[in-house]
């Protein structure tokens, strides 16, 4: 699936300049490292980067820093066109990843599970 040039180098620019918590989940994610399932980092779905893509599953985690927080409504919105689109997305702030690693990948590894079954 090609995507626009402009959307495709945005999304090469979010791999480089990737969060700490982002690269800490992607060493977990990476080489389907979790459940078997192949994720596909800074991935775009639509008009969207998703930070992490599990197309297989339909499924996009979203690691989010502070400023999200200004952004709710945005996202929000955002998540309602993914979701429009058949994917679940499940969020994490960069303060989850870092300090509880392990209750993430749980919550993702449910969430594989649930969508492998239907």
């Amino acid at each position: 699936m090609d995507s626009p040039p402009s959307l495709r180098d945005r999304a090469r620019r979010l791999r480089r300049d990737q969060t700490d918590a982002e690269a800490l989940l992607w060493m977990h994610l990476r080489r389907k490292g979790l459940e078997g399932i192949k994720f596909r980092r800074q991935f775009p779905v639509g008009k969207f980067i998703a930070d992490f893509c599990a197309p297989q599953a339909r499924l996009i985690v979203e690691v989010d820093g502070g400023q999200h927080d200004e952004r709710a409504e945005a996202d929000r919105r955002r998540t309602s066109m993914l979701e429009a689109n058949r994917y679940r997305v499940i969020r994490f702030w960069n303060n989850e990843v870092l300090s509880n690693l392990d209750g993430v990948l749980e919550a993702i590894r449910e969430a594989l599970i649930e969508a492998m079954r239907k």
